[in-house]
């Protein structure tokens, strides 16, 4: 039958699940042919294996880099066996079929991860006889089944079991698809490291060469527009706590608008230590609060701009309980996410079955990296890029990730800010990196009063703000702003000390600082500058 299994290779770095495969397969009658570690692990678990070297009559040599590369190995997985003459090639030869080749990769990623490695350790962990096997097993998927991922390994044993010791078409084809995008991938992570350094190791800049390695996570109904197709990839190692590692509870199915809210919304929440809520719309939070719970910052967040809140995403930092749904309920909303769900809070939402409810982990305590450091392998594999599409190119970033703390201020008027108040700009300045620039956020009181986002002028921006804030019904008088760049002329100054703010943070810089800082100390405004703009496109 094609595709039955009579022979496997099996060499492996990551042996999750090794040791219950082989032993399904030899207990169907397949021979199997290991090297190094796997062999040792194969027969410590008392299984008959052929150790490939003997099986080659050529032993490992130059420390291991020389084993599987021989036509015994790669005759057998590459020959097809509905071609006569390769069949008696392989007779000639001596050389049996080997019908299944589970091989998973030297690991490379986890290498240049661990501190202190060095360029020597990384050469080491670049495999070149597996991804060899791999792609030779991949390209013979017609006849060879190949296995990358121990997640297919119960699967496998099952479909073996009802198909008389074989694996379908459809199997296979799967599986050298998943092959040759896990070569791929590998491949690419070589090349994003190697090209970002010099032969000393030391990183040097950006990739020369960029490699992008994600797996799709489900079609799209649509893009941004109906006319538009879409799909949603997640990264193949994702960041711990991104919205790319959402587990959806209930709801429909999520658009290509949801989850770029989502991700604003999940981008914003946590950011805070404190129980905090975002409402975003359109992709600019539109109500942000932190309070003693997350109830209560949901009431904050959500007066902050009603009518912009409808059919928003709702995003908080702590688990949710029931009486917060209840609230929630009480508006139309589009997705709602948590870190948790308290015991008979998921039961509110069901009663609204249309609503998208994500549960989405925090990311763990982490400092990353933002320069390009000095030193051998030391760079931060989880450092975060950001990526942007633009005609026949990508726009490649670090991401935004810079906090300012209270001793970062520097107080450029006469008059400062009360520790209250340094406590509301730091709060208004981390909501303002992530509003659409020009940002100008009125807060007070660890909430939002008004938000101007996305105008072609920071002084539109400003006015929208107190606009928006006067229809909510909530009073500007005390109140603190940030703009997340710097004021290029008073008139944005005098629109927020017009509107009753009392401090400004923003980042200073402008040729016109001294014209600024004057009409603050004019108007009685408490200023300082965190030196960090914050522009979001």
């Amino acid at each position: 039958m094609s595709g039955t299994i009579a022979q496997a290779l099996l060499s492996v770095s990551d042996k999750t699940g090794l040791v219950d495969f082989a032993r399904g397969l030899a207990a169907r009658g397949v021979a199997l042919l290991s090297t190094g570690g796997t062999a040792k692990a194969l027969a410590d678990a008392g299984l008959a294996v052929t150790d490939v070297g003997r099986y080659t009559g050529f032993p490992e040599m130059l420390d291991g880099r020389v084993k599987t590369l021989h036509p015994k190995v790669h005759g057998g997985i590459l020959a097809r066996r509905d071609v006569a003459a390769h069949r008696e090639a392989l007779a000639r030869a001596g050389i049996p079929t080997i019908d299944l080749v589970v091989v998973n990769l030297y690991p490379f990623r986890e290498t240049v991860a661990r501190p202190g490695c060095t360029l020597e350790d990384v050469i080491e962990n670049i495999d070149i006889g597996g991804p060899a096997m791999v792609r030779s097993a991949a390209k013979n998927w017609a006849h060879v089944g190949v296995v990358v991922d121990p997640a297919d390994y119960a699967a496998l044993l099952d479909e073996l079991a009802a198909n008389g010791g074989a694996l379908g078409e459809a199997t296979r084809f799967r599986l050298a698809r998943k092959a040759f995008a896990h070569t791929a991938a590998y491949d690419g992570a070589i090349a994003n490291w190697l090209t970002a350094r010099g032969p000393d190791g030391r990183q040097t800049g950006f990739p020369a060469s960029l490699r992008y390695a994600g797996e799709l996570l489900q079609p799209l109904r649509y893009g941004e527009n109906p006319h538009q197709r879409a799909a949603f990839y997640r990264d193949e190692q994702p960041a711990p706590g991104s919205i790319a590692t959402f587990r959806q509870l209930q709801g429909k199915e999520l658009s290509y608008n949801n989850i770029a809210d989502a991700d604003a919304a999940w981008e914003c929440v946590k950011a805070f230590d404190a129980p905090a809520c975002v409402i975003v719309k359109h992709a600019n939070p539109c109500g942000v609060a932190i309070a003693p719970t997350p109830l209560d910052a949901y009431r904050k967040a959500f007066a902050t701009d009603p009518a912009s809140a409808f059919g928003g995403i709702i995003a908080f930092n702590r688990e949710v309980d029931a009486p917060t749904l209840e609230a929630v309920a009480a508006q139309f909303v589009e997705v709602l996410m948590a870190p948790a769900y308290a015991p008979g809070a998921l039961a509110v939402a069901e009663r609204k079955r249309n609503v998208r409810v994500l549960e989405v982990a925090l990311p763990p305590e982490t400092r990353v990296r933002l320069a390009f450091p000095e030193g051998k392998c030391e760079s931060d594999p989880r450092l975060a890029l950001d990526f942007k599409r633009v005609g026949g190119g990508l726009l490649v970033q670090t991401a935004d990730t810079r906090a300012v703390s209270a001793e970062d201020l520097e107080v450029v008027t006469k008059r400062a800010p009360t520790p209250d108040q340094v406590a509301d700009l730091l709060f208004a300045w981390r909501v303002a990196k992530f509003v659409k620039s020009n940002a100008i956020v009125f807060c007070g009181g660890g909430r939002t009063l008004g938000i101007g986002a996305g105008q072609m002028s920071r002084v539109d921006s400003t006015r929208i703000a107190a606009i928006k804030a006067q229809h909510a019904g909530l009073a500007l008088a005390g109140s603190v702003v940030a703009s997340d760049a710097f004021f290029p002329f008073r008139d944005g100054l005098d629109v927020v000390a017009d509107n009753g703010a009392v401090a400004v943070i923003q980042p200073g810089g402008s040729v016109r600082d001294a014209e600024v800082i004057a009409a603050a100390d004019e108007r009685g405004v408490a200023m300082v500058f965190t030196g960090v703009r914050h522009f979001r496109h």
